[in-house]
C-alpha cells in the first residue's frame, strides 16, 4: 500500500514537472521567435498608437490579475484534491462562506469597472473625428479606397499618390477617407486606428508621425480577390518645408501624369498589385465627385460638394 501511494506520488510530481518544462520550452520558443521581429503594433511611431500600446498593456495587465491566479488554481486544487491524497480534505459547506465569494466576485467586478472606466475615457481621447491638438497646422489628404489599391489626394498642394502615403514627422494629417468599391478599412499599425471606408461616406482619422520612417499600411477588412494585396507604405519626410518640396517636385515634373476625371475612371477598374505613382492634380473636386457617385442612388457623377460623414 506504501509502495503504491509513493507510486502515485512520483507520477504526480513528474507530471507537474512536465507542465512547468512544456511552459519555459514554451515562453523560450515565443521569446526567439519574437526576437528581432518588428510587432507594428507594439512600436507606436506616433502619439495615437502611443495611447492605444499603453491601453492595451493596461488591459493586458488588468486581466492577468484574474487569469494568472485561476490557471494557478487549477493546476493547485487538481493536485490537492487528487486521487488519495489524504490532505485533501472535502468541505462542501464552503460554498456559503461570504468572505470567499466575495473575494471570487468583488475581484472581478473590481477589475471589469477599472477597466470600464479607463477604456471609456481613452475611446473619447482617441476619437479619430477629434482632431489632434497642436501647434502646427495639420495637411489635409484625401483617401479612395479602390479595388485593390489606395489613392490619396493631396488637395491644397495639387498632387496625389497611389500607393504610397507622404506625410511629414511632427505634422498632424486629417485625413478624409471614402470608398470607390468594396468595403475596406485603413491601417497604419505603428502610427494607429483602423477607420473604413465606405461608398458615398466620409470618414475621418488625424494621425501624426513622430518618427521618421517607412510604415507599412493596408486593408483591414477583407474586400474581395485583391485584397491581399491591397498596402500601401506610409512614408515620412523630416519637416513641412520637405513636404512642400516633394509636393512642389511632384508638380513640376513632366514624367509624372496628370489627375482628372478621366484618368481616375481608368484607374479605379479592379487592379491589385499596382506599383506606387505620384500624380500631379488637376481636379480639386475628385474625392467630391467620388462621393456624389454613390449619394444619388446611381445617377452619374455629378461633381457636387459631398459631406456625410459617418
Amino acid at each position: 500500500m506504501i509502495q503504491r501511494k509513493r507510486g502515485k506520488s512520483r507520477r504526480g510530481w513528474l507530471g507537474v514537472l512536465g507542465l512547468l518544462f512544456i511552459a519555459v520550452i514554451a515562453v523560450v520558443s515565443i521569446v526567439k521567435i519574437m526576437e528581432g521581429t518588428n510587432v507594428a503594433v507594439l512600436n507606436p511611431q506616433g502619439a495615437v498608437a502611443a495611447a492605444q500600446k499603453d491601453l492595451l498593456l493596461f488591459t493586458l495587465v488588468l486581466s492577468a490579475i484574474v487569469v494568472v491566479p485561476v490557471f494557478i488554481m487549477i493546476g493547485v486544487f487538481a493536485w490537492r484534491y487528487r486521487e488519495g491524497n489524504p490532505k485533501g480534505k472535502y468541505t462542501p459547506d464552503d460554498d456559503s462562506n461570504k468572505w470567499i465569494e466575495s473575494v471570487w466576485w468583488g475581484i472581478p467586478i473590481l477589475i471589469i469597472g477599472i477597466l470600464s472606466v479607463v477604456t471609456w475615457v481613452t475611446t473619447h481621447q482617441l476619437d479619430p473625428y477629434k482632431p489632434l491638438v497642436h501647434d502646427e497646422k495639420p495637411i489635409k489628404v484625401q483617401v479612395i479606397a479602390m479595388q485593390w489599391k489606395w489613392l490619396f489626394l493631396y488637395p491644397e498642394y495639387d498632387v496625389a499618390s497611389l500607393n504610397v502615403l507622404k506625410m511629414p514627422v511632427g505634422i498632424p494629417v486629417d485625413f478624409e477617407i471614402t470608398g470607390d468599391g468594396p468595403m475596406s478599412a485603413m491601417w497604419i499599425p505603428n502610427l494607429g486606428t483602423q477607420t473604413y471606408a465606405m461608398n458615398g461616406m466620409t470618414a475621418r482619422l488625424s494621425l501624426i508621425a513622430d518618427e521618421p520612417g517607412v510604415y507599412r499600411g493596408s486593408n483591414s477588412n477583407i474586400s474581395g480577390e485583391g485584397y491581399a494585396k491591397m498596402h500601401f507604405n506610409a512614408e515620412t519626410v523630416p519637416n513641412r518645408q520637405a513636404f512642400e518640396e516633394w509636393a512642389s517636385d511632384v508638380r513640376n515634373d513632366n514624367a509624372h501624369d496628370h489627375m482628372d476625371s478621366s484618368v481616375y475612371e481608368k484607374l479605379s477598374r479592379p487592379s491589385a498589385g499596382d506599383k506606387p505613382q505620384y500624380y500631379h492634380l488637376h481636379d480639386d473636386s475628385l474625392y467630391a465627385t467620388v462621393m456624389n457617385k454613390y449619394m444619388h442612388h446611381g445617377d452619374e457623377m455629378t461633381g457636387r460638394e459631398g459631406n456625410h460623414d459617418h
